[in-house]
């Protein structure tokens, strides 16, 4: 077993400016429907949790990087983070399943200003 990990922060207010500036493309790029739903549940912090669900792919993709070799084809809609029923972020892979893959967990934070999320994961 092997155990490897991602982390990313990204500015809020740079996710605020590219979806406002795109008019729902690129929030339509990046998010699944079940996303897209809970961060405009979210009112008024609903640019903090797109940020921190943009962090959680990235850092997604940096953990799994390293058992894709090449050979798997995953976009931002193949990785999909909802809370479960006591709120604690859970990644869903969407038509993807990885063989090396034995577990992945993801932590996401955010404050006025920044999103941060970190991803560790167990593989053969």
């Amino acid at each position: 077993m092997n155990i490897t990990c991602g982390t990313d922060i990204i500015e809020i207010e740079r996710i605020k400016k590219s979806i406002e500036d795109t008019n729902g493309k690129f929030i339509n790029e990046i998010y699944t429907k079940n996303e897209i739903e809970y961060c405009e549940n979210r009112k008024r912090q609903k640019y903090q949790h797109y940020a921190a669900r943009f962090a959680g792919k990235e850092a997604v993709f940096k953990a799994i990087s390293i058992i894709l070799e090449n050979k798997y084809d995953i976009s931002w809609k193949d990785i999909e983070i909802i809370d479960d029923q006591n709120g604690r972020p859970h990644i869903n892979f969407i038509n993807k399943t990885f063989d090396k893959l034995i577990s992945i967990d993801i932590s996401l934070s955010h404050c006025k200003e920044y999103a941060i999320a970190y991803v560790v994961m167990m593989y053969k």
